[in-house]
This record gives C-alpha cells, sequence and structure tokens, in this order.
C-alpha cells in the first residue's frame, strides 16, 4: 500500500515501504579538473551500492573538456574496475551536455547524477533510490546546509526563489546536481546548453512526479569551483526559455497573441480618446506626441497577432518533439 504525503512545499511524495520494483542502477558523474576526487567518489559510490545492496550497472564517468589528469585518472578507473566506464569530450561543452552524453550511455532504470568534486555524498544514494521506488519520477537532492561561501550561497537562494515563483515547481534548490531519475524521463526530456537545472521543471510540466530530498553537503576538498556569478545570470536567461518551452511551445499564438491584444486595445483607446477630443472640443491632435505613441502601438500590436498566427501555423505543420504515447503513464485493459 503507498501512502502519501506532501513536504513543507506541497511537492508530492510518496513514503519509502511502497510495492518495491526491480531496478538497476547508473550513476553518472559530470567532471572538469577534478583529477584527485574521481578516486575517492568511485569507491564511496561502489562501497554505498555494495552495503545497500543496490544492483549498480555503471558508473558512467565523463571528462568535459579537463586539462589537468583527469582523463587519465578516469582511465585508469575504467580499467581497475568492471563498472566504471569513461567518455571523453573533445572540449568542454558545458554540463548539461556531459550530461547527455553520460544518461544517453546509462543502461539502468534508475540514474543518478551528481557532481564530481566530493560535495556530493555517496551515502545518499539509497536514500535517493528508496524514494524513486516508493512512486516518484525525479527526486531532486537539496543543500540544506551548504559548506559554501556567502559570495555562492546568496545569489543561489535568490535564483531559487525567482524560478520556484516562476515555474510553479516548489523546489529549493535547482541547482543541486544531485538527482535521481526514472530512466524512461530522458526519453521526452532533452538536454542542452544549460538547461540540466531546469529538469525538475521540464519533466513536471510533462507529468512526471517530482519529490525533494534533504541531503549532505561537503566543503570542497581539491581544486576550485567551476562556476561564477555569469552563471546565474544564464541561468534567468534559461528560465525564460524553459518557461516558453513548458507554457507556450504548442501554443505561441496565446504569448504573442495575448500581448498583441493588449498593445491593440491600449492603442485604440489612445486613438478614441485623441478622436472624441478632436471631434468635441475641435483641439488640434496633429502635433501631440501621444498621436505617435497610439499609432505606434497599435502597429506593435497588429504584428504580434500576426506573428502569433504565423508560429501557430508553423507549429501545425512541425512534427511533435513530445508525441502523444510519451505522456501516458501506464495503460490497463488493453490487447496484449
Amino acid at each position: 500500500m503507498k501512502v502519501e504525503t506532501k513536504n513543507a512545499s506541497g511537492l508530492r511524495l510518496v513514503e519509502a515501504g511502497a510495492e518495491a520494483e526491480a531496478v538497476s542502477l547508473s550513476v553518472v558523474v559530470p567532471a572538469k579538473d577534478e583529477e584527485e576526487s574521481l578516486p575517492i567518489l568511485v569507491q564511496g559510490i561502489v562501497d554505498t551500492c555494495t552495503g545497500a545492496g543496490l544492483p549498480l550497472n555503471e558508473i558512467v564517468l565523463v571528462d568535459d573538456g579537463s586539462r589537468d589528469g583527469t582523463w587519465a585518472a578516469m582511465t585508469r578507473l575504467a580499467e581497475t574496475s568492471p563498472v566504471v566506464r569513461a567518455i571523453r569530450l573533445r572540449r568542454n561543452f558545458g554540463k548539461a551536455t556531459a550530461l547527455s552524453a553520460g544518461i544517453a550511455s546509462a543502461t539502468g532504470t534508475i540514474v543518478i547524477t551528481m557532481d564530481a568534486d566530493l560535495q556530493d555524498d555517496p551515502k545518499e544514494i539509497p536514500r535517493f533510490v528508496e524514494l524513486i521506488r516508493a512512486g516518484n519520477d525525479v527526486v531532486s537532492g537539496w543543500k540544506e546546509k551548504r559548506n559554501d561561501p556567502l559570495s555562492k550561497t546568496l545569489p543561489s537562494r535568490l535564483f531559487n526563489w525567482v524560478t520556484a515563483r516562476t515555474s510553479g515547481v516548489p523546489l529549493h534548490d535547482f541547482n543541486c546536481g544531485f538527482k535521481a531519475y526514472r530512466r524512461e524521463v530522458f526519453d521526452t526530456v532533452e538536454l542542452y546548453g544549460e538547461l540540466h537545472r531546469y529538469v525538475p521543471v521540464l519533466a513536471h510540466a510533462l507529468g512526471y512526479r517530482v519529490a525533494e530530498l534533504s541531503v549532505l553537503h561537503h566543503a570542497r576538498r581539491f581544486g576550485v569551483s567551476k562556476y561564477g556569478v555569469a552563471r546565474f545570470l544564464r541561468g534567468f536567461l534559461d528560465l525564460l526559455t524553459v518557461m516558453m518551452i513548458t507554457r507556450y511551445a504548442y501554443r505561441p499564438g496565446h504569448l504573442f497573441g495575448g500581448f498583441g491584444t493588449v498593445f491593440f486595445i491600449l492603442g485604440g483607446g489612445i486613438l478614441a480618446y485623441l478622436s472624441a477630443l478632436k471631434l468635441v472640443t475641435g483641439a488640434s491632435i496633429g502635433e501631440r506626441p501621444l498621436l505617435l505613441f497610439g499609432v505606434m502601438v497599435v502597429i506593435i500590436g497588429i504584428q504580434l497577432l500576426l506573428f502569433g498566427l504565423l508560429a501557430e501555423l508553423v507549429i501545425s505543420r512541425t512534427p511533435r518533439a513530445v508525441e502523444t504515447d510519451d505522456l501516458v503513464r501506464s495503460r490497463a485493459g488493453e490487447p496484449r
């Protein structure tokens, strides 16, 4: 029997102890200049999965354009451990691309993603798997107690607050790389650019069940952080992309038509006011800036309306990225 609860943010959780299901586990670790951390991390993952009795299919290490000995370390680990596989990208393409390459290579029914800097604790893996087994499709980590300087934590809190309010997915930590997914999520959610942090939002929009798990967070032991304030600026731009994808990807006319209608009504109201002023009082309106403004707003409104209609025509002729069957969670009573 499943027992459903909700956390403080209203996210649906299913208590551990729900029906068990057969799982296999893949852990995907993107890395850039993490030569010293990788052996410790791999050993921690193997020890944790062995101790918890989890069927670990593979640990997929992805070298995202490292300049130190990261690839050599990955190669040694792949040669000495039967569960380690290593992938090397031609250059630094970014975390989303590295994750995409690793996930495409993963064979497990559950995919765990985590950072290579040892700030994510492998001992949390069984808890992620437990929540996935309990009925959730995506489990996002929450670094509730962060061991990072204020220069990172304060911008991150602002970013997470804005993202949660805008997206409607009440997670506390979208930037946390420690997450668990059912493999099927990536059949419909595509990673590119820097959208890796928004996978829970994209998955939620497609009807997947998203939960959150408070995880341990350690201070960095080796190297330096690869991210600065610039990632938050890029993140806000990516948020606009995600909102467009999740809300208006298949109805762009609602977005552009909505703005166009507002502009058209505003401009029409201004021109109606000036026309009435001219007819009633005989006042000169030809030299008024308000006249030019009204005409400009009406033209912008018409252009936006037409743009929205053209976008709808394009969408109607374009194959859907997500087929109807991709949105079906389960079936019953159908012929076999």
